[in-house]
């Protein structure tokens, strides 16, 4: 562990020598109240930052301000506008006009819906502006892709969950699986690395999405109970800890306890059940080498530089579309090692997780 979180930093800081280098209707549903813009920097160079909900808490809390922090160390002189989609389809597409019209040069781009989106990737190339799929990849033609190897989490995931099983992963054990909103291609990757860790080694008798939504997850669970009954339930695997929060709720209510539970994102709140004992992991992905790598590549492409060096791989999007794509490293995370990633790497402290009703089981945990 203590290695994959020192090859994160050692990520970060190839990428800023390679910048360096070279430039010296659920959907639907959501308000646009938290869709107005704030910018960073200053001087007529723009890059827009669009991201697409606020329930999951790693877009305004880690992605946001990382990504403006390098933008900034990179450029001077270069401006950063934001808005978030709230979870509306709809509403990002708005923005990406809106960022046309206030004529950034660069847009950023975490897609609501990476279907829905292509059209408005298409006008803000047609317009001249570079744009780079941001953690999901969007559909039209885009210049470059930044995310973690979303195949891989969902192994990961799979895994853990296994392991949580321990002598019960068997064929017989029913596994409840609540997968990501489908309109995100991230989400059909998670659950096919999921599945290939999973299947022949239990039986998946309950699947449906979740939408990322936890409300939407504990009804999903809720049904899942109703069907196979509370004491047939070995596990659940759910797509992120957002929407583990709810299913862990719905299992408490119904008597459930002691069974593996899996999330991602490494929230605050996924820590804390993770250490509480009511959810058995995370996948962390590290939000400072993801944001970074996304503002050299938008860097580039504003200083009209080749990006195709920061790519490791190339995807093809579905709209077939090939993408110099730049794939980090997802790491798996347990009681076990806790302090040796989320804590090490400085996303939370010990104080912030260790609080209230978590003191006693973070004491055990050797977290305090």
């Amino acid at each position: 562990m203590r290695r994959v979180a020192i090859g994160a930093t050692a990520v970060t800081m190839a990428l800023a020598v390679a910048a360096c280098g070279k430039a010296g209707d659920d959907k639907d549903s959501g308000s646009d109240a938290s869709s107005a813009g704030t910018t960073t920097g200053g001087g007529g160079k723009s890059i827009g930052l669009l991201l697409p909900d606020t329930v999951t808490a790693r877009y305004e809390k880690f992605d946001k301000p990382y990504f403006e922090e390098k933008v900034k160390a990179l450029c001077a002189d270069c401006k950063v506008e934001y808005a978030n989609a709230a979870a509306s389809a709809t509403t990002q597409a708005q923005q990406v006009s809106t960022m046309i019209t206030k004529g950034v040069k660069v847009i950023v781009i975490s897609a609501q819906d990476s279907a829905a989106i292509k059209s408005s990737i298409q006008a803000a190339v047609d317009k001249g502006v570079k744009v780079v799929a941001y953690d999901r990849l969007a559909q039209g033609p885009v210049s470059g892709y930044v995310s973690f190897d979303n195949v891989k989490v969902g192994e990961l995931q799979g895994q853990a969950l296994l392991s949580a099983l321990g002598a019960k992963a068997t064929k017989a054990s029913k596994i409840v699986m609540i997968n990501g909103d489908d309109a995100d291609p991230n989400a059909a990757e998670f659950k096919k690395g999921a599945h290939q860790a999973l299947d022949g080694k239990v039986t998946i008798a309950y699947e449906q999405s979740g939408l990322w939504k936890d409300t939407v997850a504990a009804e999903k669970v809720s049904a899942a109970i109703t069907q196979l009954g509370a004491k047939n339930i070995a596990a659940v695997y759910a797509a992120n800890d957002g929407m583990a929060g709810g299913i862990a709720n719905t299992l408490k209510g119904a008597g459930i306890s002691g069974i593996p539970l899996t999330g991602q994102d490494a929230e605050l709140a996924g820590i804390q059940r993770i250490v509480a004992g009511t959810q058995s992991s995370t996948v962390y992905k590290a939000f400072r080498p993801e944001a970074d790598a996304a503002a050299i590549m938008a860097v580039d492409l504003l200083n009209g530089k080749d990006i195709a060096s920061l790519a490791t791989t190339t995807l093809t999007s579905g709209s077939g579309n090939k993408v110099p794509s730049q794939l980090l490293t997802p790491v798996s995370v347990t009681k076990a090692n806790i302090k040796d990633t989320v804590i090490k790497d400085g996303l939370y402290t010990a104080a912030q997780i260790c609080t209230g009703e978590f003191a006693a089981p973070c004491k055990a945990a050797g977290l305090q």
